[in-house]
């Protein structure tokens, strides 16, 4: 009987110490969880903050051109990149602090519905008539003011946490649509316009700089691409680190390829007054 009760009080104590590591590795890989997942939410809050840097100093280069020039496709880059700076702040704070809906209305706004657009106005203006320009100018202003009205005032769960919100979960479908015909043709307006740009630089050699301004062309092409992704990773599958990346890379793209296409006119700049002088 003795030997009967040691054998029964050891089994149970095995079961005892193996309940015991059960839990400290269910507890361990709980805290590894929750220490990724901090991880992760300050790559997304530090991703949008790049993007607020870049999208800034982005917006601040065309402004100057803007009063230099007062060239029509440097003011739409210009309001372009204000709205892109003022959506990736709202992004920031949404993910750093937590969201709520005047936050992700803002962000949705600016970001997902009239951004691409304005952007794509600067393109229209380079590459169409100066009437047909202006006519679509027109018809962009009134599309602003009508996703704003709708944004601003239409029905939408309510959000919380620093997790993205995606617009299916959060809006009704007046929202999407503006998002998706808005941003989707835009994107399609730039990506078109600077692969015929760069079709046209690579086919004229006898330009100079040709080649610099076929591949500053296809920069901004690329990074329209990367930043119209952008919204398709985060309602696929969801990762808000992914979401927050081609945001940073794409605006990071594009401004290169602007300032890649600007060289030549810079170095214009100088001969020109060194010829003054």
């Amino acid at each position: 009987m003795r030997r009967a009760s040691e054998i029964g009080a050891l089994l149970v104590g095995r079961r005892s110490e193996a309940g015991t590591s059960t839990r400290n590795r269910t507890e361990l890989v709980h805290v590894f969880s929750k220490s990724r997942c901090r991880s992760l939410d300050r790559v997304v809050v530090g991703l949008a903050f790049a993007a607020v840097v870049v999208s800034s100093l982005f917006a601040q280069s065309m402004l100057v051109r803007y009063t230099a020039g007062h060239k029509p496709q440097h003011r739409a880059w210009a309001i372009a990149l204000a709205m892109f700076a003022l959506a990736s702040a709202a992004l920031a704070s949404g993910t750093a602090t937590g969201w709520d809906n005047g936050t992700f209305r803002v962000f949705y706004l600016l970001g997902a519905v009239v951004n691409v657009p304005w952007l794509a106005m600067g393109t229209v203006y380079l590459l169409a008539r100066e009437s047909v320009a202006r006519r679509v100018h027109s018809g962009l202003v009134l599309f602003s003011g009508f996703a704003a009205g709708v944004l601003l005032s239409c029905p939408m769960e309510t959000v919380h946490g620093t997790a993205i919100p995606v617009g299916k979960d959060v809006f009704g479908a007046l929202p999407r649509v503006l998002a998706a015909v808005g941003s989707g043709v835009a994107a399609v307006v730039i990506i078109v316009g600077a692969l015929v740009s760069a079709w046209r630089f690579l086919r004229n050699p006898g330009l100079a700089d040709h080649g610099r301004l076929a591949g500053a062309n296809g920069l901004i092409a690329l990074g329209t691409l990367v930043l119209s992704s952008g919204g398709l990773v985060q309602g696929a599958v969801g990762h808000d680190e992914a979401f927050a990346l081609s945001l940073a890379v794409g605006i990071s793209i594009v401004y290169c390829g602007f300032v890649l296409a600007s060289g030549r006119a810079r170095e214009s700049l100088g001969v020109a007054k060194a010829h003054g002088e």
